[in-house]
């Protein structure tokens, strides 16, 4: 556990110095955001105003209330998960330029992720389909069957670990771009990813130490310390979503260290090979 942290916290460090090398890349993780909240928006305000939440709540058991209710579900599904990786797309994009000794900007971004809307739609299908999937079989199984159903989801996540990249640098198709992600997980590195779990547990510690303000600011306004109260809760969510923001922009230039290292067979220079080498666990 220790090794896999300190693995974290080493590519962490690097993907940083890259990170201040290219501060742009942080808008993409904000663009990212405001978008899913404008599609939630486009979705829920409609719906809203036309009573359809009224609808489905009486129609839930029916099968026509099922059809319809599935159908905007995966509309939703399919919306979001377009908006997050054509964002996705272009950071890891933007990482790949500077990991290649380029100088990129944001609208190279968007060059790159707007020459890719088939690959990205089609990514956005599979993904909402499986992940409707996923959640309907969790909805209608019992704790055994939820256990199962996560470690499914875990499998699904490691063998699509490398789309992304793929579907950027690549241009392959959905299907093409999950059997390339999986080629590329078994010939170098297995299926434990080690990195990534090891961010999670440095992102998770981070957050904890930001909501530690918004604990004290509950404190004093209980006490009626107001003006505290509520600074104290504003530092605590300013912090998170910079956590938010900086955790996602490493996660993607980590990423896009990983695949560079996988197709070349050596590390960008930026990054150290045996590190690079190590962000996975043997089988």
């Amino acid at each position: 556990m220790f090794e896999r942290l300190t693995t974290g916290w080493e590519l962490a460090k690097e993907s940083f110095r890259v990170l201040r090398l290219d501060k742009e890349l942080l808008l993409f993780p904000i663009f990212s955001g405001v978008a899913c909240v404008l599609v939630m928006a486009s979705f829920a305000v409609p719906m809203f105003l036309t009573g359809a939440f009224d609808f489905f709540a009486e129609q839930s058991d029916t099968t026509t209330g099922k059809i319809i209710g599935g159908l905007v579900a995966f509309a939703f599904y399919f919306v979001n998960y377009f908006v997050i990786i054509f964002f996705n797309s272009a950071l890891v994009g933007c990482a790949v330029i500077r990991l290649k000794g380029g100088d990129p900007t944001v609208s190279d971004g968007f060059t790159t992720s707007m020459s890719r809307i088939p690959q990205i739609i089609g990514w956005a299908l599979v993904s909402a389909t499986v992940g409707m999937i996923l959640k309907g079989l969790e909805q209608n199984s019992n704790k055994i069957g939820q256990f199962i159903i996560g470690l499914l989801g875990m499998a699904w996540s490691i063998m699509t670990f490398f789309v992304v990249p793929v579907l950027v640098i690549e241009k392959l198709g959905p299907i093409d771009a999950v059997k390339r992600s999986v080629s590329l997980m078994k010939q170098t590195w297995g299926e434990s990813l080690a990195a990534n779990f090891s961010l999670k547990i440095i992102v998770f510690l981070a957050s904890l130490l930001a909501i530690a303000p918004i604990v004290g600011g509950v404190f004093f306004l209980s006490n009626q310390a107001t003006v505290v109260g509520f600074g104290m809760i504003a530092l605590g969510v300013v912090l998170l979503l910079a956590i938010s923001l900086i955790s996602s922009a490493l996660n993607s230039i980590v990423l896009a260290a990983l695949y560079v290292y996988a197709v070349e067979g050596k590390a960008p220079a930026q990054f150290d090979s045996n590190l690079i080498r190590q962000a996975f666990a043997p089988k």
